[in-house]
């Protein structure tokens, strides 16, 4: 793994960063220098992430509690990291939920509005609040994690692969509007990652569990066998 030091002075925030593919970037991103603010909904989980990162002699790192579509707690998180570290360098969009398991027509409303809200419009509010921030430094990072169901989706997940594929649009318009800033946004798209989210697609628990690991390769989905989260994070520091 990198140690090179090459974020040395930069600062980021890692969203949904205390288990998984967000904790393996937070790791990276401190390996590389960068002082790093996590967030989860859990303070515990929040705390023992921290914990386990400076456990790993990454000395610069905080964290907090935040439900990510609460604006309150979207300022709180920036507020926080200002307070901490003085300044934003890279927003890594690490979140995501998907609540429903199905055939996209029965999907509840409710739902499919907590999909977009989560996935799709709590980045986009992120960003709007980090971007004077790294006006203020010269530039900055912005990173979505879009995943593969952007492009192709299993049916018992399309409802989540649609604001992943929302997703992608976003981070294609907001690269062309904050170039000019000498903010770059990109997007990475992991296949099956063995993460607790993804869990009914890989764990074969059943016959829920079954069906969509074989609908997911049908598609053409990129089953990553025994993949874990710790094998993501070069993408995103890159």
């Amino acid at each position: 793994m990198s140690n090179c030091h090459r974020l040395e002075g930069k600062v980021a925030i890692v969203t949904a960063a205390t288990k998984g593919i967000g904790l393996a970037i937070a790791e990276r991103l401190g390996r590389e220098g960068a002082a790093v603010v996590i967030c989860s909904r859990n303070q515990k989980n929040v705390d023992d992430a921290v914990n386990y990162l400076k456990s790993k002699g990454i000395s610069r790192v905080e964290g907090i509690a935040c439900h990510i579509a609460n604006a309150e707690h979207q300022r709180k998180l920036v507020d926080f990291t200002i307070e901490k570290f003085n300044k934003i360098d890279i927003l890594i969009n690490n979140h995501g939920i998907n609540p429903a398991f199905g055939h996209i027509l029965e999907v509840d409303e409710k739902i499919w509005d907590k999909l977009f809200e989560v996935n799709v419009k709590a980045g986009w509010q992120l960003t709007k609040l980090v971007h004077p921030h790294m006006v203020k430094n010269g530039g900055g990072s912005i990173v979505f994690n879009a995943s593969f169901s952007a492009y192709k989706s299993p049916p018992g997940i399309a409802a989540y692969g649609v604001t992943k594929t929302t997703l992608l649009g976003l981070t294609q318009a907001l690269a062309h509007g904050l170039a000019k800033d000498n903010i770059r946004v990109n997007g990475i798209a992991p296949g099956v990652i063995k993460t607790k989210m993804s869990e009914a697609l890989w764990s074969g628990n059943g016959d829920e569990g079954e069906k969509e690991m074989v609908d997911a390769m049908e598609v053409g989905f990129q089953v990553v066998v025994g993949g874990r989260g710790a094998q993501v994070p070069g993408a995103p520091v890159y």
